[in-house]
């Protein structure tokens, strides 16, 4: 029965950072961030979007030992998102209002490393961290070139939980730094690191819990 307690544990708390990172993901980045400010405060959106994708995926990776449970775990997320994303479609407003995120090459990258130094722990946490840090901005760049015109967006359908003042203002790219991609990669690569030993720590307390 403790054994069979235990397993369902470790199993719901799984689902329980799963449903948290994404939740958390898309509070950050659709709201905020990706859209009504999309190209002021990039930077901060990467690196809020690495951050909920390395701790998730690298604990959840580590827990199975298997790799491709980062990109299993960053398709989750991606379906997750686009679930919201039909809602808000289906209560009338554009297509565009929400753009989607893209985690799921930079969690290959997470699983491609843990798979290439055989299931090395830290170099998945160093290596993989970095690499999430350092593609991610550049994937979500790409995503939202993509989208009709996100500053449109924000002005005609302004969201109704949306505080006056974070009402969308005209973008200043290039007033305080000249590479929004440049930047959040950079700082991404750095900051990811600890916050993907965070994750991989996160995993060891779960079994020294459970093992009690």
């Amino acid at each position: 029965l403790m054994v069979w307690l235990r397993r369902t544990t470790h199993y719901l708390f799984i689902v329980v950072v799963a449903v948290n990172s994404t939740l958390l993901t898309i509070n950050a980045g659709d709201y905020i961030f990706y859209t009504d400010w999309a190209w002021t405060s990039f930077v901060v959106f990467s690196i809020s979007q690495s951050t909920m994708l390395v701790v998730g995926a690298i604990y959840y990776m580590l827990f199975t030992g298997v790799p491709g449970t980062a990109t299993y775990y960053a398709t989750i997320m991606t379906i997750y998102t686009w679930v919201a994303k039909g809602a808000w479609f289906a209560l009338g407003y554009p297509y565009d209002f929400i753009a989607v995120p893209v985690w799921i090459p930079s969690a290959m990258l997470l699983d491609l490393t843990y798979w290439a130094t055989r299931r090395n722990k830290h170099a998945a946490i160093i290596i993989g961290g970095t690499l999430v840090g350092l593609s991610l901005p550049l994937f979500n760049m790409i995503n939202l070139l993509l989208v009709r015109d996100p500053l449109e967006m924000a002005f005609k359908y302004p969201r109704p939980t949306l505080p006056p003042y974070m009402t969308p203002i005209e973008p200043q790219v290039g007033k305080f730094y000249n590479s929004p991609v440049a930047l959040g990669s950079g700082a991404g690569a750095v900051l990811i690191v600890p916050i993907a030993a965070l994750g991989a720590k996160l995993n060891t307390w779960t079994y020294r819990w459970m093992a009690a």
